[in-house]
């Protein structure tokens, strides 16, 4: 596992952390699909390097 890969996890599990925070906060919900795309984003490119399929 590379430094890349393992940055790209954090920030997607900070992000999804964040969306648990908004909900409970209730903040707008498209502020909250914004944080979603963006934590699934990281999540999906961190375990492709994982596994070797996105260098």
């Amino acid at each position: 596992m590379s430094g890349l890969s393992t940055v790209l996890i954090v920030v997607g599990l900070f992000l999804l952390g964040g969306i648990i925070s908004f909900l409970k906060q209730g903040m707008p919900k498209g502020l909250i699909v914004l944080l979603g795309i963006g934590a699934a984003m990281c999540l999906t490119a961190g375990v492709l390097r994982i596994e070797g399929l996105w260098s």
